[in-house]
Formats: structure tokens, C-alpha cells, sequence
């Protein structure tokens, strides 16, 4: 199984960004997937999740500014951050059935 996470970058208050996690080695279609994060000194935190039928679930803090997506023929989960805050500077993984890829580092400075 592999987790491919990557677009993270440092970005200014306010603007976009859009990760994408590829897989492989799982069967996409029937799975769920998460973003999680972690901030420097706290705990890994989910930021969004998408099950297999497209249902989603999102974290307090970023509900209403991300949305989690999915391509099944691309095997690729993303995740639309929108309106970024310098609180949501964060190592960002994806999260598949315990196992976890790469984090990609997302920074917005205040």
C-alpha cells in the first residue's frame, strides 16, 4: 500500500491550495480515506474524511473553507483548502485503514 501525498507549499492568509493523495496497492472504490494533521506540539487531528459512497466528515475548524474529494479512476483523494489560516500550518497526511502516507507541509504565515 502506498499513500502519496503532495501540493502543500507556503501560501499567504486567505488564499487556496489543493492536496492530492494518490494510491495504490488498495482497492480505491470501496475505501475510505482521510486528511488528518498536525500542528507543531499538538496531536494529530482529522481534518476531513470521504467514504466510499462519498459521504464526508469534517473537522470544527475547517468546515464551511476545505472539501475532501475523490476520483476513483485516478485512485486519488484531494483535499480544496479554502480561506487558509495561519492555524491551519500543519503537516497534512492521508489516512487510509491505520496506515499513513507522507505528510505534505502546508504553511500560511500570519
Amino acid at each position: 500500500v502506498q499513500l502519496q501525498a503532495s501540493g502543500g507549499g507556503l501560501v499567504q492568509a486567505g488564499e487556496s491550495l489543493r492536496l492530492s493523495c494518490a494510491t495504490s496497492g488498495i482497492i480505491f472504490s470501496v475505501s475510505t480515506l482521510g486528511w488528518y494533521r498536525q500542528a507543531p506540539g499538538k496531536q494529530r487531528e482529522l481534518v476531513a474524511q470521504i467514504s466510499s459512497v462519498g459521504s464526508t466528515i469534517y473537522g470544527d475548524s475547517v468546515k464551511g473553507r476545505f472539501a475532501i474529494s475523490r476520483d476513483n479512476a485516478k485512485k486519488t483523494v484531494y483535499l480544496q483548502m479554502n480561506s487558509l489560516k495561519p492555524e491551519d500550518t500543519a503537516v497534512y497526511y492521508c489516512r487510509y485503514s491505520g496506515l499513513w502516507g507522507k505528510g505534505t507541509q502546508v504553511t500560511s504565515p500570519a
